[in-house]
């Protein structure tokens, strides 16, 4: 069975599963990433999403190596650009990743254009179909923060100059479409209205954020703004960093490659929102476990499902190391959740409401 399509954008039809791209270069070799990708492409995803600062944990060295394959692996194949829909995203201000043009420290009409210029040629490609902002440009909370803290706000670049290059980008034929990432509903209504004030500036498509089964936070708020706006989720860390697997719950705390294993405080963002000792998290994945059990389905597969079953999601996001990894997340494409699954889930979510904000 093919993996459906989902029509994003005019023109545009994005695979309901998207291979995210964040282990190529790091744990994945060129070759294994060569290998996922064929895997993929031929069960029907032609949705791959990227970013400049992949893969992570991030780092000076490995940089950018995920473009790079993805690039190389069109090139290599020859597969037809159009057959194939290419996202990437441009780092948002950090400070800390100082080999990205030194932060970066800001998201301004400079910072955005040499971003696009550079993944263009990592990525071996003429254009790209869909241009994220990584994270916003002004304080919000994010990666495992749910209370917003006024006292660090910080001077931002105004969203009308980050929309602004944007436009040019697309006036000059180096992307089509664009969307946001790890977004707010204040942003997201913010740059909806900025574009509707002048038809230069592109409308945004779809806003890549955080949505599982441990982290419903979609759904209280950004879920009105998407759904009167008529933009998409794509939905990333659908198995919530793998924690939705059950792995972690194995004795010894899983296998020794898992991602949260292997890079072990290297990774702040993911270990901060999906850590084990949070209250409720291990309960919670336990009582989803037993209930793929009772109802016979894989955990990974009720996780993916769950995901999909969303009326305002597009595509989900996820990340495979392993051939066997792949293709249990696309068998989740057969999985249909019924009116009784889906009322037991909201059990369990009523007893354990976002663990992992």
């Amino acid at each position: 069975m093919a993996v459906p399509l989902y029509l994003l954008a005019p023109g545009m039809n994005v695979s309901r599963l998207c291979l995210g791209s964040m282990t190529f270069g790091e744990q994945n070799s060129l070759g294994e990433s060569y290998r996922l990708l064929d895997a993929a492409f031929h069960a029907g995803i032609n949705f791959i999403d990227s970013a400049e600062m992949y893969p992570v944990p991030q780092c000076s060295v490995t940089q950018g190596r995920s473009e790079e394959y993805i690039g190389r692996w069109v090139r290599a194949r020859k597969i037809p650009r159009d057959k194939v829909v290419l996202a990437t995203k441009v780092t948002g201000p950090s400070g800390q990743m100082v080999w990205i043009r030194g932060g970066p420290m800001c998201l301004d009409a400079k910072n955005i254009s040499e971003a696009i210029d550079a993944s263009l040629l990592r990525m071996h490609t003429d254009y790209i179909d869909l241009y994220q902002i990584h994270w916003p440009d002004r304080y919000v909370p994010m990666f495992g923060e749910s209370e917003y803290d006024s006292n660090r706000q910080y001077p931002s670049i105004s969203i009308t100059e980050q929309l602004g290059a944007l436009a040019d980008a697309v006036e000059a034929g180096k992307i089509r479409y664009v969307g946001l990432s790890n977004e707010t509903p204040y942003g997201v209504m913010k740059f909806f209205h900025i574009s509707e004030s002048d038809s230069r500036y592109p409308k945004i498509i779809s806003i890549q954020n955080c949505y599982n089964l441990l982290c419903r936070n979609f759904d209280s708020g950004l879920a009105e703004c998407c759904h009167h706006e008529g933009l998409s989720l794509l939905a990333y860390s659908p198995m919530a960093m793998g924690l939705l697997s059950g792995k972690y719950l194995y004795p010894g705390g899983g296998p020794p490659d898992a991602r949260m294993n292997l890079f072990r405080g290297k990774y702040a963002e993911g270990e901060t929102r999906y850590s084990l000792s949070k209250q409720n998290v291990e309960a919670a994945i336990e009582a989803y476990k037993l209930l793929a059990d009772a109802y016979g389905i894989r955990p990974a597969c009720l996780a993916i499902a769950f995901v999909l079953k969303h009326p305002l999601v597009g595509s989900a996001i996820f990340g495979a190391t392993k051939q066997w990894q792949l293709q249990e997340v696309i068998k989740s494409c057969q999985v249909n959740l019924s009116v009784e699954i889906m009322s037991d889930i909201d059990k369990i979510h009523s007893m354990y409401p976002n663990p992992c904000p």
